[in-house]
């Protein structure tokens, strides 16, 4: 019976994310191509992160704040979505998008380089691809991610207590309190824990479909959406894990 393509690209990208860490261990960075990736993957993604953690701390009061105000629970209103952003909403969300901008970019380019065949003369010249390319895309993500996600959550609650104050009259002092009540000190670290593995994630995934691209310059897209959803899948997956190790 034939292994699953999908399931060999699967074992292809660990094999690659391993060699990879193992490089950056050893210190074999590629400095510039680590600026250019840390740029992509931090200020070139913060519009984004910046209008959805809004949007998220908004919509959530909205759907949240108009009820626990009926029922007389307008004081928990902000712990209540301090849970919510930092357990669950601001690594999961964070990871989406920067699956939707960075990975894309990241599959795209790799795969480019594949079929094009840019990535046998790298080889050529006795250059380790791995060590030259994926290296600084997974230490990029890797210090972005948290950067990211600890954006989201600050804004997103900041909009929420700007959001219950304007439309539900719920006092910033109220809300604030709230919020020191109901987080506990190791909230954050564990929300920076996921993004990171998150970022991890993303990073070895969306490099290893890049590099495992195979046939033509059709073949690029292809490759970039398989990227994608696996790794939603695989966040997917490790997110319940990972609430259960951290939060159970």
């Amino acid at each position: 019976m034939k292994t699953p393509r999908w399931l060999q690209r699967l074992g292809s990208s660990a094999l690659i994310g391993g060699q990879a860490l193992a490089a950056a261990a050893r210190g074999k960075i590629n400095k510039s191509e680590l600026i250019d990736n840390l740029m992509e993957a931090g200020p070139g993604s913060f519009l984004v992160v910046l209008i959805t953690g809004l949007a998220s701390g908004t919509v959530f009061n909205i759907q949240v704040a108009a009820e626990l105000t009926k029922q007389g629970a307008g004081s928990t209103v902000g712990g209540i979505l301090a849970l919510g952003l930092a357990r669950e909403i601001a690594p999961l969300l964070t990871a989406t998008l920067i699956t939707g901008k960075v990975a894309t970019a990241y599959a795209a380019s790799l795969g480019t380089m594949k079929v094009t065949e840019q990535i046998d003369a790298i080889t050529m010249l006795r250059t380790d691809p791995v060590e030259f390319l994926v290296v600084p895309r997974v230490l990029a993500l890797l210090v972005m991610s948290p950067v990211q996600c600890l954006l989201f959550f600050g804004v997103g609650l900041w909009s929420g207590q700007f959001s219950s104050t304007l439309l539900y009259r719920i006092p910033p002092n109220v809300f604030w309190n709230s919020v020191r009540t109901w987080m506990q000190p190791s909230d954050v670290p564990s929300m920076l824990i996921k993004a990171t593995v998150f970022g991890l994630i993303i990073s070895i995934l969306s490099c290893g479909w890049g590099l495992t691209t195979r046939g033509g310059p059709k073949e690029v897209g292809t490759s970039t959406t398989g990227a994608v959803v696996m790794i939603l899948v695989v966040i997917a997956i490790v997110d319940v894990i990972l609430t259960q190790l951290l939060f159970g």
